[in-house]
């Protein structure tokens, strides 16, 4: 997921690309801890810059501040630059780590641990609910200003659904319970940028599954 909002952003600002596949077993080995030491995705190389970096957060600030040279994904004034960056940390801190491990005790972990599955379906709602928060007190289409900023995208990816305890939430409570957060993430997932990495995202990770 980190790594499709990473493609989200190159897509959405028109920046070249090109992927290199890199198998799960070879992210804790050379070359790639080289380029990433956590052994993670994902990682980039700039050519224009010679920079690498790591982690979703800090690709994506980088993207912005050296690519989105017209603000079309971002504010550089206060109070919004530094509200852009609140949103930023609460998806970093709040929304990917427990959605992930929702789905790791819901889908992928060998024992069954409902208090563990309860605990983090719990906090998808009350994230959720932060944002639904925002909406409606602001008045806004968006969470920071009058724009879509990096911001709304980066929670694109991880309110997909997916299949686990995290599927009747996503589809069938968040519509009902949350209306206008349920239309933003909407229009968000409307967006061509947004739909092209997806495509892309789902395409590469389904011909390098085998």
């Amino acid at each position: 997921m980190s790594t499709k909002q990473v493609l989200i952003i190159l897509c959405e600002l028109g920046i070249p690309y090109e992927i290199k596949p890199v198998r799960f077993d070879e992210v804790k080995k050379e070359p790639f801890v080289s380029l990433n030491p956590n052994g993670r995705m994902p990682a980039i190389e700039d050519p224009n810059t010679d920079i690498v970096l790591w982690e979703s957060g800090a690709i994506i600030e980088y993207l912005v501040e050296t690519y989105d040279t017209d603000h079309k994904l971002s504010y550089v004034d206060s109070p919004e630059k530094w509200q852009q960056g609140s949103w930023k940390h609460f998806q970093m801190s709040g929304q990917g780590p427990y959605f992930g491990q929702l789905t790791w005790f819901g889908k992928f972990h060998q024992e069954k641990l409902p208090s563990a599955i309860s605990r983090y379906e719990n906090e998808m709602d009350r994230i959720t609910s932060v944002i639904e928060l925002q909406l409606t007190r602001t008045g806004k289409s968006y969470l920071v200003g009058d724009k879509c900023t990096f911001a709304d995208l980066m929670f694109v990816p991880w309110y997909r659904a997916f299949p686990g305890p995290a599927e009747e939430f996503l589809v069938k409570t968040w519509p009902e319970k949350y209306l206008l957060s349920y239309a933003w993430n909407q229009e968000l997932n409307a967006r061509e940028g947004v739909k092209q990495a997806q495509k892309v995202g789902d395409d590469f990770l389904a011909s390098n599954s085998h």
